[in-house]
């Protein structure tokens, strides 16, 4: 019997050309990771230049973030409808324009919307290739490969963090943050079209067998000579079958609301930390501030790697929930303020480490809490609702000091603390499935 080609791939070794694509995807992410943050590194130039409030900057902070959301819908499904390579192509062309533009933006309307159009582009670039990973590694490598790729988004801010406080605010300015990102871009949009083929599992979908053994073979795998038959009726779930199913629809709104909550709390030390080093007192210039995020990033490298351990041994219940409890209480005590700048980068990384490895739990939570007819389509759902807490949470949080002063810190930290506090709430409400805890195994 003739072997399909995620057969072929599953079951055969790793190529070369299989872990440049890896490598790539893992760079794209990455790159993914420094646009995001790019406007909270850019935030206290941008201040200081246009005289904003921190509410009109909260607008700025959450635009690629709602971008993102608006990417993920409509760009995801285009991967699935005209490919995974045309659709990172496409990406990578919006992320580069959005970010070009930013760097020469004069106004707050202009980069709002120049920072929605990059967020566009992230959305449908994330979604794409953690397919792509999936679709080009065999069995044996692919959750080690998936690792890697997940870790390539923190990587990338830490990276970028230390390029903009080490050469491009010390040496240029805020708009040097924004070009050197389009750069980065731009340059990767032909390696792309050079080295990544179009996933085999793709074009088996799109009958063209042709396109699939080209695609063998640019890995080094044998030609099949035929397509697997398309078994009718094997429709994936729709989001309103998974609502109106009465065993799914609790488990989805508690993992999707959870989620949302959660990211109010973490994204507002990611988009507002640089901003209120910078502003606090003593103040620290912009480039020295940046270096806050640096250190948040790699809190929540060490803390979401750590966290997969600790999951694996005691589950992902409790540990998450210990997590969200204490990420929140770091958030809080962040905003007791700091003398020096060395306090302010161990108290932001503190705070990353417990923050993003309660993020890690809610994916692990994803993949346990959904059965797996439902995994994907429940999965998307969550994080698609969870943009929704990462695009409020600067214009939260600016909206909060906008009311209640900048020089209220704590009171603002601790409101914005509670988007944890309430998360947890609703992950210990998550029900049993089968008789068996659903987050206990």
């Amino acid at each position: 019997m003739t072997q399909t080609p995620r057969q072929v791939i599953e079951q055969t070794p790793m190529g070369v050309r299989q872990w440049i694509v890896v490598v790539l995807m893992v760079l794209l992410n990455a790159l993914d990771g420094f646009d995001v943050l790019s406007s909270a590194f850019a935030a206290p130039g941008i201040t200081a230049d246009w005289g904003i409030a921190r509410p009109a900057l909260g607008v700025v902070l959450s635009a690629e973030l709602l971008g993102m959301g608006f990417g993920s819908v409509l760009l995801g499904g285009a991967a699935d409808r005209y490919g995974r390579k045309f659709t990172m192509i496409a990406c990578l062309v919006v992320m580069a324009i959005g970010m070009y533009l930013a760097s020469i933006a004069a106004a707050v309307q202009p980069m709002v919307a120049y920072r929605f159009l990059t967020g566009i582009g992230i959305g449908g670039m994330l979604t794409t290739t953690n397919a792509v990973v999936a679709e080009s590694t065999n069995s044996r490598w692919r959750s080690v490969a998936i690792a890697v790729y997940v870790a390539g988004y923190p990587l990338g801010a830490i990276i970028g963090g230390i390029a903009a406080s080490e050469w491009l605010l010390p040496t240029y300015s805020w708009h040097a943050v924004f070009l050197f990102g389009a750069a980065v871009t731009a340059v990767l949009i032909p390696v792309i079209l050079m080295l990544v083929p179009e996933t085999a599992a793709y074009l088996a979908t799109k009958r063209n067998l042709a396109g699939v053994n080209r695609t063998l073979a640019a890995f080094g795998k044998p030609a099949i000579s035929d397509l697997p038959v398309i078994v009718a009726g094997t429709v994936k779930p729709r989001v309103t079958d998974i609502l109106s199913n009465p065993k799914l629809r609790p488990v989805t709104l508690l993992l999707s609301f959870g989620y949302t909550f959660h990211c109010i709390t973490f994204y507002y030390i990611l988009k507002f930390g640089v901003q209120i080093v910078s502003d606090y007192p003593p103040g620290y210039p912009p480039s020295q501030a940046a270096t806050v995020l640096t250190y948040a990033n790699i809190g929540g490298f060490t803390g979401s790697a750590l966290f997969g351990f600790v999951m694996a041994r005691l589950g992902v219940r409790w540990p998450t929930a210990l997590m969200l409890l204490i990420g929140a209480m770091m958030v809080a005590y962040f905003g007791t303020g700091r003398d020096t700048l060395p306090a302010w980068q161990m108290a932001t990384m503190i705070a990353g480490f417990f923050t993003n490895a309660a993020i890690s739990g809610f994916y692990a939570a994803f993949a346990r809490g959904f059965p797996a007819y439902a995994r994907a389509t429940g999965t998307g759902f969550a994080l698609g609702v969870g943009r929704l807490g990462a695009a409020g949470s600067p214009l939260l949080a600016g909206t909060l000091f906008g009311w209640l002063g900048d020089d209220q810190l704590l009171t603002v930290s601790i409101i914005m603390a509670m988007g944890s506090v309430i998360s947890l709430a609703l992950f210990l409400m998550l029900p049993e499935r089968d008789g068996d805890d659903v987050m206990s195994e």
